[in-house]
């Protein structure tokens, strides 16, 4: 049983953590390419936050939700939960 626990360990130390290590070793030389992917990860969760943000006005702008005080219970004076 400890030779397969050190068999993972051996494969998480010297094979999966190679892109990591390589990122560790190209931050000492330049740090925006070693949080390349982080600037990807931040410009692709900024464009679906515009994107939400235009569906969400373009939905209010045509008024499809009812907002009388009946249309959620939660709203309403005498809500029975």
């Amino acid at each position: 049983m400890k030779d397969f626990f050190e068999l993972i360990a051996s494969l998480f130390e010297d094979v999966l953590f190679i892109p990591f290590d390589a990122i560790r070793e190209l931050e000492l030389s330049s740090w925006f390419a070693a949080n390349g992917l982080n600037f990807i990860f931040i410009l692709i969760g900024a464009v679906a936050f515009v994107y939400w943000m235009l569906q969400l006005k373009k939905f209010n702008d045509n008024n499809e939700e009812d907002r009388s005080v009946k249309a959620h219970v939660f709203l309403g004076k005498n809500a029975k939960y």
